[in-house]
């Protein structure tokens, strides 16, 4: 039986020469994210599963991890935190997964090494540009006569909302159930909808297209996104060199340039 491959830890561990090499030597200075690796020490492709709301930061956090490490591929793929989560209690091909709740992170607990939390975000309403359905708040999810959709409640912004809704005593009537909060933004900017909730990273994504509405109980639904390295990488040392450009300084201000908040 081959030994089991290195988690997390010891790839970390892995890095540490490097890290005390540029510390010590005349190296060429470290990427940003390697948690003082040299680009050396870094190299080939990894396959990063990443929740829907996660896109516009991660691709940003993607490229400049390329441009950081010449020689290493980010191969993103983004989606439902739930469905990418049973894509790795299946075995499917990845390094890295980004959850959209720690909830859906703990399903995988045993394929993922300790994962840790990189950013939160809240819920907001997003209408059509011009707010054609006159909404003004939660209250209005309510009413039956307007097209509402929210993220099924089996995934992290649909069980946010759940959380949300309950916490403003609002028993709302969606008429659409959507697999993750991009395709519930979809249904807003593409005027099916007269109103949806959506993270506030998305709002700000979607730019003029929608208008978005602040909930005073959001506070009541924050979401926290975890990422792991997961335990059958192939390339443990680019993965745990991805995850530390997240965590890094830049890699958090690509983040909050999102719209996220600290974790």
């Amino acid at each position: 039986m081959s030994a089991p491959r290195p988690g997390l830890a010891a790839a970390l561990a892995a890095l540490a020469p490097a890290l005390l090499l540029a510390g010590c030597g005349s190296a060429a200075p470290a990427g940003p994210g390697a948690a003082g690796a040299t680009p050396a020490a870094v190299g080939g492709t990894i396959t990063v599963l990443a929740a829907a709301s996660l896109t516009g930061a991660f691709t940003t956090i993607g490229h400049d991890f390329e441009a950081s490490h010449p020689g290493s591929t980010v191969v993103l793929s983004f989606g439902s935190s739930a469905t990418l989560a049973a894509q790795v209690a299946q075995g499917a091909p990845a390094d890295v997964f980004a959850a959209a709740s720690p909830a859906t992170m703990a399903t995988v607990r045993e394929q993922v090494d300790a994962p840790v939390d990189i950013a939160s975000n809240t819920l907001e309403i997003a209408v059509p540009a011009g707010n054609p359905g006159r909404v003004h708040g939660l209250a209005d999810f309510a009413d039956p006569h307007l097209r509402i959709a929210v993220c099924a409640p089996q995934v992290p912004c649909g069980a946010a909302a759940a959380q949300l809704f309950a916490a403003a005593g609002v028993e709302a009537e969606p008429d659409t159930l959507e697999s993750d909060v991009k395709a519930v933004l979809q249904k807003v900017t593409s005027d099916e909808v007269d109103a949806a909730l959506v993270y506030r990273t998305d709002v700000l994504a979607a730019g003029a297209q929608v208008e978005g509405i602040d909930v005073p109980q959001a506070s009541a639904a924050v979401s926290r996104y975890p990422v792991a390295v997961v335990r059958a990488s192939r390339n443990p040392v680019t993965a745990a060199a991805f995850v530390a450009q997240v965590r890094s300084a830049d890699g958090q201000r690509v983040l909050r340039a999102a719209g996220f908040a600290r974790p």
